[in-house]
């Protein structure tokens, strides 16, 4: 019998032939034989302790190599006796998928199986790594028949795959959920988002990759707004395993909050979520993307590695944040509550969404150029130790070479801690007091905020009063980063079940101020010792303006101008990440 395999990188193909060798352990036609001096096979899930094959380039018969696959890594070593072998090791974790096939050409009894990585490579043109695609294509021609070369290819794409799941699942000695396999992904892409190219990303950068991944997934191409909210509210979500949105964050806060409106609300928000970045912020891609513990990425690299956590499918918990507004309206919220000058230039930039990423600095600068104050009272419920700012990388300050000097006219710094009379008079009022509003059919479409009390209502003694009353911005936000460039909370994680609560109060000047935002572009913000800018980690807060004109945002969407409050649910939900 004779054997066959062919070999290549990235997307080119190096036909490799086998011709008969001997070697006292062979096994199917010298396809397979226990690696020498290894210890027995070891079952794990259907996978074998090691497959090992010796195989010779079609080119030139003369250069042989010899390739293994181990329940960690695929290697593939040329045969020579010169001590200079090379040899190419491909971790199974960046490995995302494995297929079998036979050849177009119906002559060609041989039979192929295709493993698709995706490792941190060099980049070509800057400093740095960044996942980078890899394809590695085997021939197999074991005998003249084409099945059973087809079983073979099957068995070793079958192997590959098995042995890549468990490292996946194993990944840091933790063993994490999955998506279920094979899974139905139902995928929503807003055509609109950012520079408008959500769907060319997605055919050009992601597609291909779920192909290779073999998750089978329907498209979805939202025509509205709350297109997505009405369409998860009323789906069957029993033919999907996951929902992925391929946008801005704009999109997954519909997604969030009609899984929130539903009946079943309870099961419903359990769904593990998906997010690839589409849009101009990206806040969560680029908070998954670090919580991978991988080198920073943007733009189509942040594309590729958020689409090869998609293809893995581990999901972990995820925090929301009930939110309450004045009219009553409570909506749910995965990443920030912002008012003041971030959701200033947030809402102020999307004249620039054609510029991409770069909008919100466009943004910024215009609003430095006529920095706002507004008034507002602020109020907290703290975690209770103090805040752990050791995860803040110990970067010299950049504020260090200019002062944050008071503006003319402006309020003196504060004392963040003091307690205050003015917002609202605080009571004894238990914490536990707050009941969820029941509707006339009798079901509780939501948790209880049993942290908060009503809106009318003063908050609790246990509470922290906020002195000051003029603000530049008062932000909450609940990832690690605020858009794909800004990384707001160093700390974070998706499940923390922390509120991370920053404000900066009135008397900063406008460079220091940029220089904050310059030095969260590294997360060295809270390096800079800006007595201006406070830090504090809260489970509730609430937020009174005063000034009668200002924006507040949700997840970067518009939320009516008022009074409002929020408290942390810790894992109410489910994402996809690595």
């Amino acid at each position: 019998m004779n054997s066959a395999l062919t070999h290549g990188a990235s997307r080119s193909r190096t036909p490799l032939e086998s011709v008969p060798h001997r070697h006292p352990r062979a096994g199917l036609a010298g396809m397979e034989k226990d690696a020498p001096g290894a210890e027995p096979p070891r079952q794990r899930n259907g996978f074998v302790g090691m497959l090992y094959g010796e195989f010779t380039d079609t080119l030139d018969d003369k250069v042989r190599f010899s390739v293994s696959l181990t329940e960690s890594a695929l290697t593939i070593q040329r045969i020579s006796s010169s001590p200079d072998r090379t040899k190419v090791v491909f971790n199974l974790t960046d490995c995302v998928g494995c297929r079998a096939y036979r050849a177009t050409d119906s002559a060609d009894v041989g039979a192929y199986f295709t493993a698709y990585f995706y490792p941190f490579k060099r980049r070509w043109m800057s400093a740095g790594v960044a996942r980078q695609r890899v394809e590695q294509c085997f021939r197999v021609a074991l005998v003249q028949d084409p099945r059973t070369n087809l079983r073979e290819a099957e068995r070793w794409a079958c192997a590959i795959r098995d042995a890549s799941a468990q490292q996946a699942r194993r990944k840091d000695g933790i063993t994490n959920l999955e998506i279920r396999r094979p899974c139905r992904v139902m995928i929503l892409v807003n055509p609109l988002s950012g520079r408008g190219q959500a769907l060319q990303l997605f055919t050009g950068h992601l597609q291909g990759m779920l192909t290779e991944a073999d998750v089978p997934y329907t498209l979805v191409i939202t025509e509205h707004q709350n297109h997505a909210r009405e369409l998860v509210k009323k789906a069957d979500l029993s033919q999907w395993d996951a929902l992925v949105i391929m946008s801005g964050d704009g999109l997954l806060f519909e997604v969030i909050n009609g899984l929130m409106e539903r009946d079943d609300w309870q099961e419903a928000i359990r769904i593990p979520l998906g997010i690839l970045p589409g849009g101009s912020g990206n806040a969560l891609a680029a908070s998954v993307h670090h919580y991978s513990q991988s080198p920073p990425a943007w733009n189509e690299e942040l594309l590729l590695s958020c689409g090869f956590m998609l293809c893995k499918g581990l999901v972990g918990s995820l925090d929301l944040v009930s939110i309450h507004l004045a009219s009553k309206q409570r909506v749910f919220s995965f990443l920030s509550l912002a008012w003041g000058f971030v959701a200033d230039v947030d809402i102020e930039s999307e004249k620039y969404r054609h510029v991409g990423a770069i909008r919100f600095l466009m943004g910024t600068l215009v609003r430095l150029a006529s920095l706002r104050v507004y008034q507002g009272r602020l109020a907290y419920l703290p975690v209770k130790e103090k805040p752990d700012l050791s995860s803040t990388p110990q970067r010299p300050s950049l504020c260090s070479s200019l002062p944050c000097q008071l503006i003319p006219n402006s309020s003196p710094a504060h004392k963040p801690r003091r307690h205050c009379n003015n917002f609202n008079t605080i009571s004894n009022s238990s914490i536990h007091a707050k009941t969820p509003e029941t509707p006339s059919d009798g079901k509780t479409r939501a948790p209880v905020d049993s942290l908060l009390p009503g809106l009318d209502q003063p908050v609790p003694e246990s509470w922290t009063v906020v002195k000051a009353e003029d603000f530049v911005l008062v932000l909450a936000i609940y990832q690690s980063h605020l858009a794909e460039d800004l990384w707001a909370v160093p700390g974070a994680t998706a499940d923390d079940g922390i509120i991370h609560l920053f404000y900066v109060t009135a008397g900063i000047s406008r460079p220091a101020l940029l220089r904050l935002f310059l030095a969260m572009e590294k997360g060295a913000h809270l390096a800079c010792d800006c007595p201006h800018l406070v830090y504090e980690k809260v489970l509730a807060l609430r937020l009174e303006p005063i000034s009668k004109e200002g924006v507040i945002t949700v997840d970067g969407e518009t939320m009516e101008y008022g009074p409002v409050q929020a408290q942390i649910h810790p894992g109410l939900a489910r994402l996809i990440y690595g």
